[in-house]
């Protein structure tokens, strides 16, 4: 991981309570699937993961992994659709805990570098969902060392699965730069301040770092779906303004507005988009 556990703490521990206020209430932290007219945030996110679900061939026999799970949302929705165990790692401390809290059936999470991740046996499916932008640094992407350490993750992800198992991935992408300055110091303040240490990767990049382990049998863009979704998670912020300038104080909340407003606008503008991706293992 180029992002380091400080790092990924200080993006993710702001306070659990803090982000219950304006997630879903499954806490979601990626982008919802906006695939029917009127659905709520809620259903959005849940049909996400049944995309996942469903990409990565998951059923009550298999066993999945979630590479960067979060708050555990991907592994309680796995293990509710049908899921003989769930398995999850992540870098931030406050979300294991939070996973552990939950008492998600058949589970087993894990502190751990994807890196450094060895386990004793193979699963049947994998599923990550935006997690590849912890992994390469904007000083390391302009040195051109983007697909090297992209394929690493997808070499190594290979190492964890039989050659023909499936493989449900999500990434925000990136996409044009913006040309006023204004925009581009907003978008180098939510990769500075809000997820420091991470960049997200180029659709071209993604497709050139699965070879030689993976083959792409689908890929959906969702950058609407993650514009939607941005915009539902900035009003609900805006509506609990108050209570967050209280609690947590000015700062953090003035930082979250100009952040979810950012994607908005980056989301609105093609400088940012999001892709769903079923691989197989060759």
């Amino acid at each position: 991981m180029t992002s380091t556990q400080e790092e990924i703490d200080l993006s993710y521990s702001v306070s659990n309570e803090f982000f219950e206020l304006w997630l879903d209430k499954n806490m979601h932290y990626t982008s919802a699937a906006y695939d029917r007219p009127g659905m709520t945030l809620e259903e959005a996110q849940e049909n996400k993961l049944r995309v996942l679900y469903d990409m990565a061939e998951m059923d009550a026999s298999k066993t999945i992994l979630d590479i960067g799970c979060g708050w555990g949302s991907a592994l309680e929705c796995c293990s509710r659709f049908g899921a003989k165990e769930v398995h999850g790692i992540t870098l931030s401390t406050e979300q294991a805990k939070y996973c552990w809290d939950r008492n998600i059936p058949n589970a087993h999470i894990w502190i751990k570098d994807y890196a450094l991740f060895e386990p004793e046996k193979k699963f049947d499916a994998l599923i990550s969902i935006e997690m590849i932008d912890h992994l390469c640094s904007p000083a390391q992407a302009r040195e051109g060392k983007a697909i090297e350490l992209y394929r690493a993750y997808f070499n190594k992800l290979a190492e964890w699965v039989e050659p023909g198992a499936a493989f449900g991935f999500q990434a925000i992408l990136r996409n044009r730069i913006p040309r006023r300055r204004k925009d581009l110091e907003d978008l180098a303040f939510t990769a500075d301040v809000i997820f420091p240490g991470g960049l997200n990767p180029r659709i071209e990049e993604l497709v050139c770092a699965i070879n030689p382990k993976w083959e792409l049998e689908s890929l959906i863009m969702r950058r609407t779906d993650y514009r939607a979704t941005t915009n539902e998670w900035w009003q609900r912020l805006m509506k609990n303004e108050g209570i967050i300038r209280e609690k947590w104080g000015d700062q953090v909340y003035e930082d979250y507005d100009r952040y979810l407003g950012t994607c908005v606008r980056a989301f609105d503008n093609h400088w940012s988009g999001d892709v769903q991706m079923k691989l197989r293992r060759i």
